[in-house]
């Protein structure tokens, strides 16, 4: 994988390919959201492309055309020939670099795995949601734990990167059962992760057994608290967390009953780990004793992270007296995510 973000020409399928119907799904609003209603064809794909490369970008960046909003490989095969074969002369003249698909875990073969690698995608994304057989079944996903694991294996295989999505907050669901998942996700080396908390959509399954009280969302408190832990563990194994959050839409948050929701979600997520690591490196320097002070100096694109939203960070640390003596500078030139640290014992 590149060290930077490609720069993604999506392409939306409006849900096509998947004929389950998933508690947490509403197809009719997933449908809507995408602003294509129609199927989409080599016309669509070519005109999509076209239009995305006409748009200012770095130049270095390369360029990834990205299949969204369907299972890909459960279209009907001479489709995916079809959308596949719209991109071929845009990588052939270099002008597109790779092919991104998404699609389910039980909609992968040895057959299918190669195929993809001939039409030159590079990368499929898996809706694994959970690795817990009993929350998979409550949840109505139509596979099991068996077939990503299979689907890992086949697609690794074939030289393609899988990536997995994950969801939080599915019924029936605990913080260890997804602890465990995260652990099993790890070990099948997956080389991006996606977490998603799950929402209560107007017109779903969870939706009544919502308003039956049969379910309860997560708080955005402890969403976002899990998601940190989450985070942390796959980036303790070297595996990317790509997005944590939904994309915010006008039809989101209209059909949204419930759950934690925030169209920033993947930042809330991110202050509070940058909290708690200056809490952690603030309480060591507790120990030194008052006859110190201390500069501590941080990237200047990181001082919203770390301030936190409407500086809750800031106040928090401060309330706890932990930035008492202390001196924090922002600067442009620091490396993001780099924390240095100046003593100085006073005479």
């Amino acid at each position: 994988m590149t060290s930077f973000s490609p720069f993604i020409i999506p392409i939306f399928l409006a849900h096509q390919g998947c004929p389950h119907q998933c508690v947490f799904c509403n197809q009719h609003v997933i449908t809507r959201d995408s602003g294509q209603r129609t199927q989409v064809g080599i016309r669509e794909v070519k005109k999509e492309i076209d239009t995305c490369l006409d748009w200012p970008r770095d130049k270095k960046r390369q360029v990834q055309v990205a299949f969204y909003g369907g299972s890909f490989t459960g279209l009907n095969h001479f489709l995916q020939e079809e959308l596949l074969g719209a991109v071929q002369s845009y990588v052939e003249a270099g002008q597109v670099h790779s092919i991104r698909v998404s699609t389910r875990p039980d909609y992968i073969d040895r057959n299918t795995a190669v195929f993809l690698k001939e039409y030159n995608v590079g990368i499929v994304e898996l809706g694994v949601q959970s690795m817990d057989h009993k929350v998979l079944a409550v949840s109505n996903r139509g596979h099991s734990r068996d077939h990503v694991e299979k689907a890992f294996h086949l697609l690794k295989g074939a030289g393609l990167e899988v990536g997995g999505q994950l969801m939080i907050g599915l019924p029936g669901e605990t913080v260890a059962g997804v602890l465990d998942g995260a652990r099993q996700l790890a070990a099948l080396r997956p080389d991006m992760v996606r977490i998603y908390p799950t929402l209560v959509i107007r017109g779903s399954q969870l939706a009544k057994m919502f308003i039956r009280r049969e379910y309860q969302p997560m708080s955005l408190d402890k969403a976002v608290a899990l998601c940190v832990r989450l985070k942390g563990y796959f980036d303790s194994e070297g595996i990317p967390v790509i997005r944590m959050g939904l994309q915010p839409s006008a039809s989101l948050e209209k059909d949204m009953l419930a759950g934690p929701y925030h169209p920033a979600f993947g930042e809330l997520v991110l202050s509070r780990m940058f909290f708690h690591r200056m809490r952690d490196l603030l309480r060591i320097r507790q120990d030194i004793g008052k006859g110190s002070s201390m500069t501590i100096t941080m990237a200047a694109s990181d001082r919203s992270q770390f301030q936190g939203m409407k500086k809750c960070n800031l106040k928090r640390l401060e309330s706890l007296h932990l930035l008492d003596g202390v001196e924090i500078v922002y600067s442009a030139e620091q490396e993001r995510g780099t924390i240095e640290v100046f003593e100085k014992v006073l005479s």
